[in-house]
């Protein structure tokens, strides 16, 4: 069996090894082919899909960060069945609140009904991507879990009141995962005091100090995640000497990294150089794997089942 990618997925794709993606901007256009409003090539949303497929990604949760990226992210996900979403307002982009027409009470109320459209029950899986004040972070993102239409008005007014009073109210605040994380080891023990989980991508994983944060990271609060388009791993990332020939086989590497070339240079079935996939969690899986001296396969399972009895309430 042949896939898009042009790899062949029975003789090389490791069955056991499965993944959540917890954090995808699939609404981004660049997964359409265009860029900064101009169309560079085609449309390759579904071949991209099939790649993370390929890749032993089960599910993924589309990140949105405004309103009108909600209302679209929700619109994707209804069409598949493995995608699903977050709704909620990215810190850089707060602003949309002051703006809107109506006022900041209206945009809120525009989220809270995106949030529990009736039509996309289960699609809707958390609160988020939101922000935290520089008192306990630089930029914290966090995603607070939903799990039933009163709890998720419950929780998105508590996010509202106290998401700058964490410490003040940490008992109150445990169900929750801090996305893209970049922080120091005393930041990251403070998340971890709090019992949130800890996303890890691309730009976890660029320093020597990163790197030294991301293998103390309690293995039961680790979850992983690409943010693509963005956080790919480079070679100019600490990270990058982790994925060799030691670590990862050719073959799985063409599942985690398929071959790819410039947008200008377009061909199907072939990744966008620059652009980051989901089927790229396997190398911050391998990484993982790599910095904690730990067996890939028995950190995936692990990971996996964080994620699945978080997002999906799932024994």
């Amino acid at each position: 069996m042949t896939c898009e990618c042009g790899v062949n997925k029975r003789k090389i794709a490791n069955e056991e090894m499965k993944f959540i993606e917890i954090g995808a901007n699939l609404t981004d256009p660049r997964f359409r082919g265009i860029y900064n409003g101009k169309q560079v090539h085609a449309d390759d949303f579904s071949q991209m899909l099939q790649r993370a497929t390929n890749a032993g990604v089960e599910r993924i949760i589309v990140t949105s960060g405004t309103a009108h990226e909600g209302i679209e992210a929700l619109q994707l996900v209804k069409n598949h069945d493995n995608l699903f979403t977050t709704i909620g307002c990215h810190p850089t982009r707060c602003n949309e609140f002051e703006e809107n027409p109506g006022g900041p009470d209206q945009y809120y109320q525009k989220l809270l009904d995106i949030a529990t459209d009736e039509s996309a029950k289960g699609k809707v899986v958390a609160i988020g991507e939101c922000g935290l004040g520089t008192e306990f972070m630089d930029i914290l993102f966090l995603y607070s879990i939903l799990s039933s239409r009163e709890e998720n008005i419950t929780l998105t007014n508590k996010l509202i009141r106290i998401i700058h009073m964490v410490r003040k109210h940490r008992d109150k605040f445990t169900r929750g995962v801090v996305h893209s994380i970049t922080c120091d080891i005393e930041e990251m023990e403070r998340a971890v005091s709090l019992g949130l989980h800890l996303g890890i991508n691309g730009c976890s994983l660029k320093t020597k100090e990163n790197l030294e944060v991301a293998r103390r990271v309690p293995v039961d609060l680790l979850m992983i995640e690409t943010d693509a388009p963005w956080c790919d791993i480079r070679p100019t990332h600490a990270s990058y000497s982790h994925l060799n020939s030691t670590t990862l086989s050719k073959e799985m590497m063409e599942l985690y990294q398929p071959p790819s070339r410039k947008k200008e240079k377009f061909e199907q079935g072939l990744m966008v150089k620059g652009r980051n996939e989901p089927c790229c969690i396997g190398q911050v899986l391998y990484v993982l794997a790599s910095i904690r001296g730990t067996n890939p396969e028995t950190l995936a399972e692990k990971i996996y089942e964080n994620t699945r009895k978080f997002f999906f309430n799932e024994e």
